[in-house]
């Protein structure tokens, strides 16, 4: 008789372990998907012809198996698109993106601070340029509190402003890191968890930094694995002709061409619980209201843990809920601005598409506007544009859901975003064309509320012996797409070697080299 495998969430977890069962078993994946959408937040949303990514996606990891795994969709491009851009680089004999479309681009990585009114190095830099813009009173004051949190080290580090303040020092963290993380996360440094940095941002440090900067002068690492750079400070990246949703949607369709099945617009909305294990799930259609009942027999969950929790109803002890009642969420906003040019300039020495900045992001640290960050589609891919003529950004709102902003109608919240970019001098709000908003809901799992707990909800999971939990939202865990791709990896082997325990997969989370410490 056919196995079957219940996978809750068709993001890059669940599509991978989907993908992973249809290509080494003759389990039947069935992907049971809330939205009309493939690829979760790592999905490609179309307007008018212009394509968006939502919240930026480097396709980029320090697992060689991910790295293969990505290729194996998508090949890796034979030289970048685009002779003039002045930097074609010669990788593999694989495919022309101007000659087909099933490809992966090879492209160059740069992301800044835009704070002051002025550019600064992402990670920063002590060079010139910082001094010149922070003035040498600032820099002596940094210089001198790192100084010092290395001669007198932070004790003990219960929150993620000790963690920054041990490792860059008072100043640095004051500047750089205290303001733009609350905008982020909504709440200060002091009530998030050390857990946080130590997940982000491990390996990166002033000292490496440096180390990197010196070593990048004499040694240009061309390729794109980068095994010995530290994800922040990598070069080059992988990144889908047509955005991250073109690979997540080329993976569904193998995965429903092999004969594993995808549900959308369908929420879980009941588990029922036999002994040690999970017996069925209860899904309700969105559109029709119908509600349906599949038995299966493993449980692969992306979803939000406290939905999780909430579906498994009357049988959950009172702790567990409680807990997973008090799991926090920070939520977002994108807003897609179509325009004719942009006010800032290229003062780089890097040569681009029309002399429009390099950045792939733009860290917006002044704290005046609510903005985190703006993307520029132009240089992730040319051909996210419809015409490669206009400018196509995408300012990243963190917000949650219920607050002003989140309630904001459409038409005013454009508005109040094309004025916060007029204040800050990035564009006029005469030459915007067009416009669009992406509201998603639980983008990132927060590190505050009930999360110091979390452990108890990860005991009581595991118990179930058929129920695995995967990826960023079905872990709680600050995941990029890499990472979660580990997790699904690892749940599907242990199905398939009979492993009883789950350590592996929570423990994935031990090795950091995965981690970035820029958002996906």
């Amino acid at each position: 008789m056919e196995k079957r495998a219940i996978i809750i969430g068709a993001g890059p977890a669940g599509l991978t372990a989907a993908y992973e069962l249809v290509t080494k078993t003759d389990i039947k994946p069935v992907i049971i998907e809330m939205t009309n959408d493939i690829g979760g937040i790592s999905k490609t949303v179309v307007h008018q012809g212009n394509r968006m990514d939502i919240g930026g996606h480097r396709f980029f990891s320090k697992s060689d198996v991910v790295m293969n795994w990505w290729q194996n969709i998508l090949p890796m491009q034979g030289s970048e698109p685009g002779s003039n851009e002045k930097r074609t680089v010669f990788f593999t004999d694989g495919p022309d993106p101007e000659k087909t479309d099933r490809v992966m681009l090879v492209r160059n990585r740069l992301s800044r601070i835009f704070y002051l009114g002025k550019f600064f190095d992402y990670p920063v830099k002590l060079n010139f340029k910082t001094i010149t813009n922070l003035g040498i009173m600032r820099i002596i004051k940094i210089g001198w509190a790192y100084f010092l949190v290395k001669i007198f080290p932070v004790k003990k580090i219960n929150s993620l402003e000790d963690f920054f303040i041990s490792r860059f020092g008072k100043e640095l963290y004051e500047t750089f890191f205290k303001d733009y993380t609350q905008k982020i996360w909504g709440v200060p440094c002091h009530e998030i968890a050390a857990d946080w940095g130590t997940q982000r941002i491990k390996k990166l440090s002033v000292s490496r930094t440096l180390l990197h900067a010196i070593k990048t002068i004499f040694v240009k690492d061309r390729t794109v694995k980068q095994q010995n750079t530290d994800s922040s400070l990598i070069e080059r990246f992988l990144y889908p002709k047509y955005g991250p949703g073109q690979l997540w949607e080329t993976v569904a369709d193998i995965i429903q061409n092999r004969g594993g099945l995808i549900i959308k617009n369908s929420e879980v909305t009941d588990m029922r619980i036999s002994g040690n294990k999970i017996s069925e799930v209860t899904y309700c259609d969105h559109s029709t209201k119908k509600t349906s009942i599949l038995a299966g027999d493993y449980f692969i969950s992306t979803m939000p843990v406290k939905d999780l929790i909430n579906a498994m109803g009357e049988d959950v002890p009172q702790n567990v809920k409680t807990i997973s009642s008090g799991l926090p969420y920070r939520d977002s906003i994108t807003v897609g601005l179509l325009l004719n040019k942009l006010k800032i300039k290229n003062e780089t020495d890097i040569p681009t598409l029309y002399d429009i900045v390099p950045d792939n992001w733009i860290y917006i640290q002044e704290r005046d506007v609510k903005l985190a960050r703006i993307q520029i589609y132009n240089n992730w891919s040319p051909y996210l544009l419809k015409d490669i003529n206009k400018i196509w950004l995408g300012l990243e709102y963190c917000c949650s859901e219920g607050d002003e902003l989140w309630t904001m109608n459409e038409t005013d919240f454009i508005h109040f975003a094309v004025t916060e970019l007029n204040n800050i001098g990035i564009t006029d709000g005469n030459d915007v064309i067009d416009s669009m908003i992406v509201k998603t809901p639980k983008t990132y799992p927060a590190y505050s509320g009930t999360h110091a707990e979390f452990n108890i909800i990860r005991q009581f999971t595991d118990n179930f012996s058929n129920l695995f939990l995967i990826g960023r939202n079905g872990m709680h865990r600050y995941y990029n797409q890499d990472h979660a791709m580990l997790t699904a990896m690892t749940a599907v082997k242990n199905i398939m070697t009979g492993e009883k325990s789950k350590d592996n997969i929570w423990n994935i989370n031990a090795d950091e080299e995965y981690i970035e410490i820029e958002n996906d």
